[in-house]
């Protein structure tokens, strides 16, 4: 009991600090590319391997889109200061699985991990990933537990944790806002592909000791990078973006 607790009061600490978890994965990725080398000794099946890996990480993202696009306001988000739910999430994504936004991250980080072609980091990463996600999501069902009682005793029982279960698929309450969706998930794309420009500008100054970026992350990085900018713009200085109760 006293061990759960502790793993409870930790994962309330870290839920406050989880935008500084891909710091940690820095760490863990230095090692890693003092191994880079491109796939085959050929940088276009090092760039193919890249498009690989790219792909994994956008069905973690579209993973997430799909999750945040039904949402309601107040729920689901990236609110770091403390928890936040106006209303218990059980139908779409969360009648699968009651951590889908945590998986989606998972899926996104994994296709991170797999860029450098480096086989023991994905299992470091799924590996960190696990000690510290696992202790945000015993403090945000703690949390959840002691709003909503019963009802997420009843919904937790169900629905399993990280591995979705179709089986159980319930449709969402609300239809999909695409303009919550660009509210909410245009900085995750951005980080996405500047994580993959950066380690392949990585890469390549390790291999020809020159800084040079593949044509594709190039195109990808400065595409996302000025719908970026745009939407964070509409965001902050209009209400263009914004949706009623989402």
């Amino acid at each position: 009991m006293k061990l759960e607790k502790n793993i409870v009061s930790t994962g309330y600490w870290l839920f406050r600090w989880r935008s500084y978890f891909p710091i940690i994965l820095l760490i863990i990725f230095i090692p890693a590319m003092a191994e880079y080398e491109y796939v085959g000794g050929n940088r276009g099946m090092t760039t193919n391997w890249g498009i690989f890996s790219l792909v994994v990480g956008l069905i973690g993202l579209f993973f997430r889109i799909l999750v945040v696009g039904h949402t309601p306001q107040n729920t689901s988000g990236r609110n770091t200061r403390e928890q936040i739910a106006e209303v218990l999430n059980t139908t779409g994504w969360y009648s699968v699985v009651r951590h889908p936004l945590y998986l989606g991250n998972y899926i996104m980080g994994l296709g991170v991990s797999l860029f450098p072609f480096v086989w023991w980091l994905p299992m470091i990463y799924t590996l960190a990933f696990a000690l510290y996600y696992e202790r945000i999501m015993a403090a945000e069902e703690d949390f959840l537990r002691s709003k909503f009682g019963e009802d997420f005793e009843n919904w937790s029982e169900i629905t399993p944790g990280f591995f979705p279960d179709f089986s159980k698929w319930d449709s969402p309450e609300l239809k999909i806002s695409f303009k919550n969706i660009l509210r909410r998930e245009y900085s995750s794309l951005f980080a996405l592909i500047f994580s993959f420009t950066v380690l392949d500008l990585i890469g390549n100054y390790l291999v020809i000791q020159k800084l040079y970026v593949v044509p594709m992350w190039n195109v990808l990085f400065w595409t996302t990078f000025a719908a970026y900018l745009i939407l964070r713009f509409l965001k902050r200085h209009s209400n263009f973006l914004d949706v009623k109760g989402r």
